[in-house]
């Protein structure tokens, strides 16, 4: 026997949790069904992103970061901390410590806002006034679900290698590389974009060895070149190392490590890793939702095909999050699922694609929002330009924190800001101030009249924004 609801949410990541809410805060009868499980077995909410992927690798970071500060940074102050110990398992449990507490903060939330969730895989079993969704229970059970409407945000997985199955033992995927019980000797990464560089980081402060391999030549291409090339700088100062333009020519897995053979333009070349982090990027996924069957429209790349408000071309059925077009980022698909909620409820829905801000979580961060240097040169725009470097500020001398810049492009005609990109301290948390000017249509002229509190990182803002003029006071 089936039940009904007002709509049907596949997937409980970022994207598919916040839109059930905001469908039930709406007046929505909902259900949200979902299939992951932690490494217990048991159900868990929160998808990729709480489970194993922004949220613990954050921790993660967060402390190795504190780590490598006692090591390196904390002399300087005048602290000297002896007997230093590592305790990878002490770490790891703090990791699943908040991991479990805030997915278990989203049924918390679910039961507030009346969204009932089923632990299940969903699979789309046909239409008509209502959909009908078959969700098969991990005792083997099916249930019926009818709805009048779906959100698909069935989210992403990683990509493979063709070559070499992950075992999460020695070839290892993101999840495999947040839960490694000793810190290895010697690292391969398999990409050097966000994941990669992240994940590489943890390990390398910790004490490995870290080698990243990519493909391209260039380093980091959506980010700013100026900002990626100062990245670039530092991580390898940092310990990093970097081999780019590369091609493999055989990886063979052992009960003891992972010997690489590649090309690159040294030559033929061999290393060995005791592990080896595939991070080449995520797929949509889009599997057991049976999509051919109800004649749901997937591209040549497997994301399904939405409008600009997240339709597909189904009557009554929306996709957002990972699983359609457009950046992977959790906190794109929580504003596409408030926009599908507002939109079902009759109300006017809608993100800005141009002010989504991006980071990456290395050390220093690295955050932007809006176009790069490279793509308005490429468009033609005619464009200006202001920077500054954390080297002139007293906050991050204070912090010991002075690598990294602040750029701002500017509209050579309307100062209206086109893009803001940093690599520095606190840049997740800074990049907001150009994404709230930017939503409002701000000029460089405007963040360059606000008065900014010193000291603080925000003065780079300020000082980049006017420079933006050629009137910067502090350099």
């Amino acid at each position: 026997m089936s039940v009904t609801y007002d709509v049907a949410v596949i997937g409980a990541g970022p994207a598919g949790y916040v839109a059930a809410i905001r469908c039930a805060q709406l007046g929505l009868s909902t259900v949200c069904i979902d299939d992951w499980k932690n490494g217990a077995g048991k159900p868990s909410l929160g998808g990729t992103c709480l489970n194993a992927g922004c949220i613990p690798s954050k921790v993660l970071l967060e402390s190795s970061e504190n780590y490598e500060r006692i090591q390196h940074n904390f002399p300087a102050h005048g602290i000297t901390v002896q007997g230093l110990n590592l305790d990878i398992p002490t770490m790891l449990a703090r990791k699943e410590k908040i991991v479990h507490s805030l997915t278990g903060g989203i049924s918390v939330l679910f039961r507030k806002n009346k969204v009932a969730s089923i632990h299940g895989r969903a699979s789309l079993a046909g239409g008509g006034v209502l959909w009908r969704l078959e969700v098969a229970k991990p005792d083997g059970d099916m249930q019926q679900v009818e709805a009048k409407y779906v959100i698909v945000a069935t989210g992403s997985t990683p990509r493979q290698l063709p070559q070499v199955p992950v075992d999460n033992d020695r070839v290892v995927d993101n999840v495999g590389a947040l839960n490694f019980k000793e810190v290895p000797k010697r690292i391969g990464v398999i990409g050097a974009g966000v994941i990669g560089l992240e994940l590489g980081s943890v390990w390398r402060r910790l004490g490995s060895n870290v080698t990243l391999f990519q493909a391209h030549e260039t380093f980091l291409p959506s980010v700013d070149e100026q900002i990626a090339a100062e990245a670039l700088r530092i991580f390898t100062r940092q310990g990093l190392t970097f081999k780019r333009g590369i091609k493999f020519t055989s990886i063979k897995v052992t009960k003891k490590s992972v010997a690489i053979e590649f090309e690159d333009k040294d030559g033929v070349q061999k290393q060995q890793f005791d592990k080896l982090i595939v991070a080449i990027g995520r797929a949509p996924n889009t599997a057991g939702l049976n999509a051919g069957q109800v004649g749901l429209n997937l591209d040549g790349n497997g994301y399904i095909e939405v409008d600009e408000q997240c339709r597909t071309n189904l009557p009554n059925m929306y996709a957002i999050g990972d699983v359609v077009r457009g950046p992977m980022l959790a906190h794109k698909g929580s504003e596409e699922g408030v926009a599908v909620a507002e939109l079902i409820a009759g109300q006017a829905g809608h993100v800005n694609y141009d002010t989504i801000p991006w980071v990456i979580y290395t050390s220093p961060e690295i955050a932007w929002v809006g176009q790069t240097e490279q793509a308005l040169k490429l468009a033609g725009v005619d464009f200006r330009k202001g920077t500054f470097p954390f080297s002139a500020n007293g906050r991050a001398h204070a912090l010991q924190a002075t690598a990294g810049l602040v750029k701002f492009l500017a509209d050579a005609k309307t100062d209206r800001i086109l893009g803001v990109h940093v690599i520095g301290p606190c840049a997740s948390e800074l990049i907001q101030e150009a994404v709230v000017a930017m939503e409002f249509a701000a000029s460089s002229e405007d963040i360059a009249r606000i008065v900014h509190a010193h000291p603080s990182l925000s003065e780079s803002f300020h000082e980049a924004a006017l420079g933006v003029a050629k009137r910067s006071i502090h350099i």
